[in-house]
């Protein structure tokens, strides 16, 4: 009885593990199930740690309380409130041009945009962070709602010549349920385009149908993790003298490795976490804020897939425009990364008080590093130099602001 069986196994084909890439084998929704409740069980401990030793820290009541009695004590926060100003503004002006077009009139939108890259807070820095980083999303998004209304206007005019019409005609505001210019042109459009966690602005964005509530509270419970993080991170600095507080951090980024991590965190709270959770609110249906720029084998497919809004901005209102002035495209994409490298010193330096241009340095040495990694790196190789560049990179640049920061304003404490 035993030998049949014996003899019809012996018929089987070879069999991989699970676990081998040979095997084909893709289910692992149980090792993922496992890490998110790992995630919950030691997260719900910091909770409670940080609740017991430092209780309710954050009353909504009373930070408004706070701010209506003496406004001028958060500038941040009324940076932030004036930046309404210059919404509005654009908004308006893009309204008038909808009637008249006139050089007066777009020189303003202009004027409007690059206005608020200099309307800063060069005196702050923590708030002062928060507000520049309010400020340059705000230029970016104006940026481009005064170049896509700016496009049809100037379509407008080719219909309107080419069905011999005076422009003065009322043109449809909707049409087959969709927004038509200048039916665009109102306060909702325009506030709803500020929040929504894009860059580039479109009269119709894609919409989800409805609002799913599991997923929401997924994304806000993954915010809310890495802020408890992110306290006990601070509480561990509070526990090293200030004064061998650079020593401590020369030997932490020697290793680069937590440095590193905190950046990866961030990734997923902001790409992933934040910008999911403002996109669910505002049913906003196109959530490609990322591609899988963990496979890159080229510094070019890195910088194009890891931040893709920015990516998106750059190529619809400045690569292609370059390109399409005559320039070379070698010439256009070290223009886009000069532009970048700009952003990156420009955000950190200014809260900071303090011009040492260690991320422009930076972006800008990613040009002959792309050059090198394309030209001589392939598959495995490549993604490996990418990931060095990373590593490494990121964190010596930190290292480096944070060093002149100590030497410039607390040197003499330590002395």
């Amino acid at each position: 009885m035993i030998l049949p069986s014996i003899y019809c196994c012996s018929c089987h084909k070879t069999q991989e593990s699970l676990l081998s890439s040979a095997s084909g084998y893709k289910n692992y929704r149980g090792i993922l199930n496992w890490c998110v409740v790992m995630l919950v069980l030691s997260n719900a401990r910091l909770f409670l740690e940080n609740l017991l030793r430092y209780g309710v820290l954050v009353d909504p009541i009373q930070v408004i309380s706070l701010f209506l009695n003496d406004p001028y004590s958060w500038p941040a926060a009324c940076l932030v409130i004036v930046s309404n100003v210059f919404i509005l503004v654009a908004l308006y002006t893009e309204r008038q041009l909808s009637k008249v077009s006139g050089e007066a009139l777009l020189g303003l939108t202009i004027i409007t945009v690059l206005t608020i890259i200099c309307f800063n807070p060069f005196s702050l820095t923590v708030g002062g962070a928060f507000a520049l980083g309010t400020y340059t999303i705000l230029f970016l998004k104006l940026y481009s709602y005064k170049d896509v209304n700016l496009w049809c206007r100037e379509l407008s005019t080719i219909k309107a010549k080419k069905l011999a019409r005076s422009l003065s005609c009322p043109s449809p505001q909707h049409f087959n349920g969709k927004v038509c210019y200048p039916g665009n042109l109102t306060i909702r459009d325009m506030y709803y385009f500020v929040f929504a966690p894009t860059l580039c602005y479109e009269l119709n964005f894609p919409r989800s149908p409805n609002i799913r509530m599991s997923f929401l509270l997924r994304r806000l419970f993954e915010m809310v993790r890495k802020y408890l993080v992110s306290a006990s991170a601070r509480t561990s600095l509070k526990r090293i003298p200030f004064s061998r507080y650079s020593a401590y951090l020369i030997f932490l980024n020697t290793s680069q490795v937590p440095n590193h991590l905190l950046w990866l965190m961030f990734f997923y709270w902001f790409f992933h976490s934040s910008m999911n959770f403002t996109a669910e609110l505002l049913r906003f249906g196109d959530r490609q804020f990322y591609k899988d720029w963990w496979n890159s084998e080229t510094v070019t497919y890195f910088w194009q897939n890891w931040n893709i809004p920015v990516h998106k901005w750059c190529l619809r209102h400045f690569y292609k425009p370059l390109l399409r002035r005559g320039f070379s495209k070698i010439v256009s994409q070290s223009a886009v990364f000069f532009l970048s490298a700009f952003f990156h010193e420009y955000l950190v330096s200014v809260p900071l008080r303090m011009f040492r241009y260690w991320a422009f340095l930076g972006m800008m040495a990613q040009i002959p590093l792309a050059w090198f990694v394309g030209r001589f790196l392939r598959g495995n190789y490549g993604n490996a130099a990418v990931w060095m560049s990373i590593i490494i990179g990121q964190p010596f640049a930190v290292l480096m602001y944070v060093h002149d920061y100590y030497v410039l304003h607390y040197r003499h404490e330590a002395d």
